[in-house]
């Protein structure tokens, strides 16, 4: 049973908003809650909120299957830490930033992450992220095969990368707030 962390009190979280000077980037795997945990958490820090594949999205204007589809992922990728680099630089301090979940495997870009955000790996077990991916059928990497092998392999072969974040949250199959409340309690204790 997984005990529900609470949110910090005002004060905690005034103190906490307050010694952040970088960006706050949430990575790990597709499924595991980046973007409704990444909203939740610029909520409570009144910071603003940005999904990276939106992002993409509406600078390439088509959606990620049909970047993927039109172009490939290798295309992707490099859109992408473009875009990602681009919100790094023009957010500074006040924002919270969802990447996808191939994202921090880059080199490139996760150097660039480790280097200019605060970076949180939020993690998950397998079976939770196959329930919340198997939810939504506009995920490239999961057409072809069988989802739960695919999420396990991936999962397998990126946390190496992942790994390389200094903040680890895990993020369970409860409510989201659960999540927030612990990236609050590692970013107290990080920064």
């Amino acid at each position: 049973m997984t005990i529900a962390t609470p949110l910090p009190d005002d004060a905690t979280i005034r103190t906490i908003r307050q010694r952040i000077t970088r960006p706050i980037v949430l990575v790990g795997m597709m499924g595991v809650g980046k973007s409704t945990v990444g909203r939740k958490l610029a909520s409570v820090l009144e910071m603003d909120f940005v999904d990276a594949d939106e992002e993409i999205a509406d600078a390439a204007n088509m959606t990620i299957p049909e970047i993927f589809d039109l172009f490939g992922e290798r295309y992707f990728r490099d859109g992408e830490r473009r875009v990602i680099a681009r919100l790094l630089e023009e957010k500074g301090g006040d924002c919270v930033i969802a990447t996808g979940g191939g994202a921090f495997v880059q080199d490139e870009t996760r150097a660039m992450i480790l280097e200019r955000g605060i970076t949180v790996w939020l993690d998950s077990d397998v079976e939770t992220l196959v329930e919340r991916v198997s939810r939504n059928d506009k995920r490239p990497l999961l057409r072809d095969g069988d989802t739960r092998e695919i999420v396990t392999r991936m999962k397998t072969d990126r946390e190496p990368a992942y790994a390389q974040a200094p903040i680890k949250v895990q993020s369970d199959a409860g409510p989201h707030v659960v999540a927030v409340g612990r990236i609050l309690e590692e970013l107290d204790r990080w920064l």
